[in-house]
């Protein structure tokens, strides 16, 4: 019996040690029948009995029905391969929705930021804009944005059928206050006022007798400014149309230094003009051009505006704005009444920022404050090297915040040009050490 169970396990061993090789010869099956039609069609050529072809029709059934397998296998996933097909669809769809919901909360929130930021700044009617500016310039506010400036829509041109590429127009009003200025800017225009200023300077009509320097705490920064009251404004910058910009007085406008440039450097009229910038140096050498349209804005018969519209359309509509730029002071009163005469149009130039307007009145002129008037406009004699802009023996920079000077600075826009004796008189000093934008 002990010798009949060991035949039993013996006999068995074989089998399981084989069973990879039994499902080897399934899966070669249809394999393994072609070569047997091979092996028959070669005794048959042989023998030339028949009998060797009969063989061959049970041969080739057996191997084309494992071939069809085959295919089948592989044509068609498994119930598990089409779950698997269908749960990873169904992932992926899931990771599309949410994508597709994250975006459009991201949409959402985005939009509502927009509204808000709209919604702060206020879109007012073309004939509505005096009454803000008045109610802002009676108030010394910095307006909506407390940067003396706010965007006001779309761009509202008119006069330009007569200019091309290039051109330029300054315009008096009937009481001989500057009015609109228009200009179609070129890339080159602003390519070759880049890095100096192309002229001096001119008197805007109604400049007044007297220009103190005075305190200016900007609420949007929480600095101050010290220096000169008002500015000569440009309508249209030097930046802008360059040593054209000089070419009238009707270019000009009495300012407050907020006016020109905000309460950080970058407001007031100084935003239109970076507004153009920026394009310019998006699409360099482009042939697009700019209209670009300033508009002093006056009370009746006062003679310094209140403000100005400044609207900018490029030719291919990528700017396309009204900027409405406000003429006050935080804590300081404008005489808005400043009845100086009138100053005739000239042809010279000046280096300064840009413009604003408003309506004039005439009456009793102020009486001169006993303060330290602002210097005369410098002549053009000083030079430039590479980023330096170089003051003429005599002469220096008064940076208009610090009220210190230096002989060499890279942006003369920040300074005021003057002797080194009006310098010492105003109560500047000297700038002792050297940095990247100045040199003693």
């Amino acid at each position: 019996m002990r010798q009949k169970n060991r035949n039993i396990q013996n006999s068995k061993k074989p089998l399981n040690k084989k069973w990879w090789f039994w499902l080897l010869m399934i899966m070669l099956l249809p394999f393994l029948c072609l070569y047997g039609i091979y092996i028959l069609v070669t005794k048959y050529k042989k023998t030339q009995q028949k009998r060797w072809l009969i063989g061959i029709i049970p041969l080739a059934f057996v191997s084309l029905a494992g071939f069809m397998g085959y295919a089948d296998a592989i044509t068609n996933p498994s119930p598990t391969q089409e779950a698997k097909t269908e749960i990873s669809t169904e992932v992926s769809n899931d990771k599309k929705e949410t994508l597709a919901s994250e975006v459009s909360i991201s949409q959402e929130s985005v939009s509502s930021s927009t509204i808000e930021s709209s919604s702060s700044t206020p879109q007012i009617a073309e004939n509505e804009i005096l009454t803000k500016l008045i109610e802002y310039t009676n108030a010394k506010s910095s307006g909506p944005t407390k940067n003396y400036y706010w965007e006001n829509g779309a761009a509202k041109l008119s006069g330009f059928d007569n200019l091309k590429s290039g051109d330029h127009k300054f315009e008096a009003d009937s009481k001989g206050r500057s009015a609109v200025a228009r200009a179609v800017l070129t890339y080159s225009q602003y390519k070759s006022s880049k890095g100096s200023r192309q002229g001096e300077p001119l008197d805007p009509p109604h400049w007044p007798t007297s220009n103190p320097k005075v305190g200016i705490t900007f609420s949007l920064t929480g600095k101050i400014y010290h220096g000169y009251k008002y500015n000569r404004s440009h309508s249209i910058a030097d930046s802008l149309l360059g040593k054209d910009s000089y070419t009238s007085n009707y270019n000009f406008t009495t300012g407050t230094r907020s006016q020109n440039v905000g309460a950080n450097q970058n407001g007031g009229m100084r935003f239109a003009e970076e507004t153009v910038e920026k394009y310019w140096q998006s699409h360099q050498n482009t042939d697009k051009t700019v209209n670009y349209q300033t508009t002093p804005i006056y009370n009746e018969n006062e003679t310094i505006p209140r403000g100005s519209i400044v609207d900018i359309k490029s030719s291919d509509n990528i700017l396309d704005v009204q900027i409405v730029v406000i003429n006050s002071a935080e804590g300081l009163d404008v005489d808005y009444n400043n009845i100086a005469p009138v100053t005739a149009s000239t042809t010279s130039s000046e280096p300064l920022v840009q413009a604003s307007s408003e309506p004039v009145t005439s009456i009793e002129p102020t009486p001169a404050e006993p303060v330290v008037p602002e210097p005369a406009a410098p002549t053009n004699d000083y030079t430039t090297s590479g980023q330096w802009t170089i003051a003429a023996p005599g002469m220096v920079f008064v940076h208009n915040t610090s009220n210190k000077y230096y002989r060499q600075v890279t942006i003369p826009g920040n300074y005021t040009y003057m002797s080194q004796d009006q310098a010492n008189a105003s109560g500047a000093v000297p700038g002792q050490r050297a940095n990247s934008s100045a040199r003693p």
